[in-house]
């Protein structure tokens, strides 16, 4: 059974710092690309990082310079660390598996940025 487990989230004020965790269970992690994904109240889902079985990364343009993602392979988790963090990144936040036709999506955990 597959099952992706985020923590991590919570409740920070404008500026402030989370990292974000997603432990996988049930599937190969080194051959899956990792991504995060949010949606906030009324919008739809975005993804808002990802990085590939290899390791490369790519970033939507609102949180460049901002957000890392990173992988621990031995750990089977990948990480999203936030900082700089602004009240427009208030959503919920999902990980998400890929590796071809296969994908798998996380429970997802709530980011809350107070101005």
């Amino acid at each position: 059974q597959v099952q992706l487990v985020e923590s991590g989230g919570g409740l920070v004020q404008a500026g402030g710092s989370l990292r974000l965790s997603c432990a996988a269970s049930g599937i190969t992690f080194n051959n899956y690309g990792m991504a995060w994904y949010r949606q906030a109240p009324g919008k739809q889902r975005d993804m808002v990082a990802r990085i590939s079985s290899g390791g490369i990364t790519n970033y939507v343009a609102p949180v460049k310079g901002r957000f890392t993602i990173s992988r621990d392979n031995a750990k089977n988790t990948v990480y999203l660390q936030m900082n700089n963090l602004k009240p427009e990144d208030t959503a919920v936040y999902a990980c998400y598996a890929y590796s071809g036709s296969n994908n798998y999506w996380g429970q997802g955990t709530q980011v809350t940025v107070s101005s």
